[in-house]
């Protein structure tokens, strides 16, 4: 049976979207996903252990099902070798600095998208913001040209500074994008999180967020998993934790292995060596 039973819709997706959705989410029989998030850099920049992309990815690529970034840190910081399934950024135009983060367009095109043989397009959408309206339309733009070419599309639900992080909030957000016909939405954990699984007929992948103790972020992700999330994607607590390597590890034994917090932390979680430290040595 197809990995990608999961995934509500399936049957009448064409070959290459069926194709690219199994490399985000149909390369376990779980049907679940761990994604690596280094795509920061596009509005905050030189974000704090991810200053030099290059050494900080290449550690990590080895245990992460995919990896989410901008086209400029793919085509200098990964080696086209790699045969990690590319989640390419494809919304941006504001800064930490400016004027307001929600005032995002879409920032590369589908023909350069193809080029970097991206398995799949994440965009941002705003809802409540300013500009929520450009967004949705960001992500209605997309979508249409992702059907055409066979690449789903991530949308990926940011949350303003006024706006709640809960069920009801979060739920609104995933419905609407799901909606506007996002194949699988980003979004944060919250209380009654399963309520927003129901409510939302496509995969939701789990926001890691701010950095968090290290325990604490295995329990956020065991939380979501059990919640009936079909994966995460975790940047700042993975690569700015003391162990990068083995915190990815533990996260993919909670996702994937079923481990508990407890299981995760004892296995995995340990004193920084040459074997599980990112560090300037390694290039």
């Amino acid at each position: 049976m197809s990995n990608l039973r999961f995934v509500q819709g399936v049957r009448v997706m064409n070959w290459g979207m069926k194709n690219r959705l199994s490399q985000i989410m149909g390369r376990h029989d779980d049907g679940r996903c761990v994604m690596l998030a280094v795509d920061h850099g596009y509005f905050l920049g030189p974000t704090e252990g991810l200053e030099n992309p290059r050494e900080v990815i290449s550690p990590l690529l080895p245990f992460t099902d995919s990896i989410m970034l901008t086209r400029g840190i793919l085509r200098t910081s990964v080696r086209p070798e790699s045969c990690v399934p590319v989640v390419l950024r494809v919304s941006g135009g504001s800064s930490i600095i400016g004027e307001d983060l929600s005032k995002e367009a879409v920032i590369a095109s589908i023909e350069d998208a193809i080029r970097l043989n991206a398995s799949c397009l994440a965009v941002s959408v705003f809802i409540g913001s300013k500009y929520e309206h450009q967004t949705l339309t960001n992500l209605a733009r997309l979508v249409d040209e992702g059907e055409r070419y066979g690449i789903p599309i991530l949308a990926v639900t940011a949350v303003g500074r006024e706006m709640a992080r809960d069920s009801r909030y979060l739920g609104l957000s995933c419905r609407i994008a799901a909606e506007f016909g996002a194949h699988i939405v980003k979004t944060y954990y919250c209380n009654d999180f399963d309520t927003v699984v129901r409510s939302c007929p496509v995969p939701l992948v789990i926001a890691g967020g701010k950095k968090l103790d290290e325990k604490d972020a295995l329990k956020l992700a065991h939380d979501a998993i059990s919640s009936g999330a079909s994966g995460v994607d975790m940047g700042r607590n993975i690569w700015q934790s003391k162990t990068p390597v083995s915190m990815i590890k533990a996260v993919r034994s909670i996702v994937h292995e079923g481990l508990d917090v407890e299981g995760a932390c004892s296995t995995f979680i340990h004193q920084p060596t040459k074997a599980n430290v990112t560090t300037k040595l390694q290039k």
